[in-house]
């Protein structure tokens, strides 16, 4: 019974991932347009314990903004640091509070929609498998494949057409997260390091930290160079570029999911 549970748990999750990104995406297109506005300030904010354990690490941005004929300015707690002058996106949510938008919202392979889809398919081949119905559990397992292998297909074509612009960036810092502490069971605290670069957009200097990482401390060292991409046309810094592996892998997730649900189909149909 416990095992006929777990199948259900990987489904569970993705769908619930991808419902609340979809309520995300319903809430600001409800709320309308984001603010863009300038960042005029960032200061750096550390908090330890006794231990000298980092506890809170984040940025004090201060951004200014037009509303109406009125400049305003607004204080928003982020988790990464931006350049005096650096334009980014302001959004107030229902709740009345202030975020800033991040181009990593962009760089998800799989949107909200598919997501929460490929959620409920994987549900729904727990379901079938859970009841004994092999042919329709293999044939929502094909169909996640296909879907799979279409986006990434799609994704890697879009990126490739969209034409991206290589940025040289720079590191400047290493941001380190502690992602758990030492413990009885555990012998060492454990941390991911993320690398903070510093680059050129439009004659502006920009910050960004990246969303690629590392479990190895020296695998980010300041002074060293990394390759970001931007799409011009949608004002978008991105970390990766159009991948061959994209295509690969895509493209063998939809031959194989095609030609497996073609056969369960032919077997149903008989």
């Amino acid at each position: 019974m416990l095992s006929q549970l777990f199948l259900y748990i990987p489904g569970v999750v993705i769908f619930l991932i991808g419902t609340n990104a979809i309520r995300v995406q319903f809430r600001m297109k409800k709320l309308g347009a984001c603010t863009e506005c300038t960042v005029v300030g960032c200061t750096h904010v550390v908090k330890r314990d006794k231990k000298e354990r980092t506890v809170m690490d984040y940025y004090n941005v201060v951004v200014e903004y037009f509303e109406g004929r009125s400049q305003k300015r607004q204080t928003v707690r982020c988790p990464n640091e931006y350049s005096e002058g650096q334009l980014v996106k302001l959004f107030r949510n229902d709740r009345g509070e202030y975020n800033l938008l991040q181009d990593d919202r962009e760089q998800t392979c799989f949107g909200p929609w598919p997501t929460a889809i490929g959620g409920a398919l994987l549900i729904l081949m727990a379901l079938m498998q859970n009841q004994g119905n092999e042919m329709m559990a293999m044939l929502c397992l094909s169909l996640v494949m296909v879907g799979a292998g279409a986006i990434l297909v799609w994704t890697y074509l879009d990126l490739k057409k969209r034409g991206l612009e290589t940025l040289d960036a720079e590191i400047i810092d290493v941001f380190k997260r502690q992602i758990s502490k030492e413990s009885k069971i555990l012998k060492d605290s454990k941390f991911t390091y993320y690398p903070v670069v510093a680059y050129q957009l439009d004659g502006k200097r920009a910050i960004r930290r990246c969303n690629v990482n590392s479990s190895m401390e020296k695998e980010f060292q300041v002074g060293e160079h990394l390759s970001l991409y931007y799409d011009r046309q949608k004002r978008q810094v991105l970390e990766q570029p159009a991948k061959l592996s994209f295509i690969i892998w895509g493209g063998a997730l939809l031959v194989v999911g095609v030609l497996a649900g073609l056969s369960i189909l032919t077997v149903l149909t008989v």
